[in-house]
């Protein structure tokens, strides 16, 4: 008999959301900014650690927005992301669509090509020396204007070989959707597969928007569609996926409890709901860390586990032939593993 960690551990798994911005942990920050001649506000690792502490989203926006300061170079980015990739292949990762965030970075005067060829250098190496594959999905800031949305894609198009998708992040409560109709439009004709955080603090009317007025592929987070039953079965008819983030939704007081939270009973709703870590430095756990608190506060069975790391690669955007490739060689590690 294997237990449930062993479990969680030999599984491939994808990471469908993962901010690599949120992947930069305190020793790396220090280290970039002693690199990049910048002075943090903080004078120890262990004093920057102490200020991760949110009473809800924007708390640590703050300061994960002062985190990046530290990223100047394409050496920086791409150590970012090198640093991040190697321990996703720790957790048995596999495949990862990463979430970027250029306008945090140009409007600081980093310029665009910077972020994503460094980026793109890490994701290269990973498949070669890792073998994980890696794609980057870029998010419009919601709490800026569309305007400026329009400007970043505008930059995008310049790199479209290296750029997977288009995304919606940032403060949510106050910016719905619907705020970013025309350039997500554009996105989509350029031949961007899309995605939207949508009910994490926003209502379900987020999600719907998000789903008709962007016509994403993908919802992140999406929790809060439970609360409208209409919803939960356009979602489940339709296979849309969901990319839920335990520990982040606890960090952030979205839920009180992991005890509470309410991944099981999306999966009870038959809703295709996946494990990520959203920005592990700061919320204090990577994927398999992810899998493990939910499986303890919420006593998930072996097939649940299973199920979970399945989805990920059924919602993940992978060319058909590689997802099935992984999909069976997922299966027939599940099925040489001792009951």
């Amino acid at each position: 008999m294997i237990d449930e960690n062993s479990l969680i551990c030999r599984l491939p798994k994808c990471e469908l959301h993962i901010h690599i911005e949120g992947s930069l942990e305190p020793e790396l920050m220090f280290a970039l900014a002693r690199r990049n001649g910048i002075r943090l506000p903080y004078d120890s690792i262990d004093a920057l650690r102490r200020a991760y502490q949110f009473a809800r989203l924007q708390d640590f926006l703050d300061i994960y927005y002062q985190g990046m300061s530290v990223l100047i170079t394409e050496r920086d980015f791409h150590d970012l992301a090198w640093a991040y990739l190697t321990r996703a292949q720790a957790d048995n990762v596999h495949h990862v669509e990463m979430f970027f965030d250029p306008q945090g970075h140009t409007s600081r005067g980093v310029d665009f090509a910077t972020v994503v060829n460094g980026l793109t250098a890490a994701t290269a190496k990973a498949e070669a020396e890792l073998g994980i594959s890696a794609s980057l999905i870029m998010c419009f800031l919601r709490h800026l204007d569309e305007a400026d949305a329009e400007r970043t894609l505008d930059l995008a198009l310049a790199h479209r070989d290296k750029i997977m998708g288009v995304g919606l992040d940032s403060s949510e409560l106050g910016h719905p959707p619907s705020k970013f109709t025309r350039v997500f439009r554009r996105a989509r004709d350029a031949g961007f597969s899309l995605f939207a955080h949508a009910g994490e603090e926003g209502p379900p009317d987020y999600v719907w928007q998000a789903i008709d007025v962007l016509g994403v592929d993908r919802i992140d987070h999406g929790h809060r569609s439970l609360e409208d039953d209409t919803l939960v079965a356009r979602l489940a008819r339709d296979r849309m996926a969901l990319t839920v983030c335990p520990l982040s939704n606890l960090r952030l007081r979205v839920v009180d409890d992991l005890k509470r939270h309410p991944l099981r009973r999306m999966m009870q709703r038959d809703l295709l709901v996946t494990v990520n870590s959203d920005d592990p430095a700061y919320f204090g756990g990577y994927v398999n860390d992810n899998f493990r608190a939910v499986r303890s506060a919420l006593n998930l069975e072996r097939d649940e586990i299973v199920a979970l790391a399945r989805n990920s690669f059924v919602a993940a955007m992978m060319p058909e032939g590689e997802k099935q490739t992984a999909l069976a060689a997922l299966d027939r590690v599940a099925a040489s593993l001792p009951r």
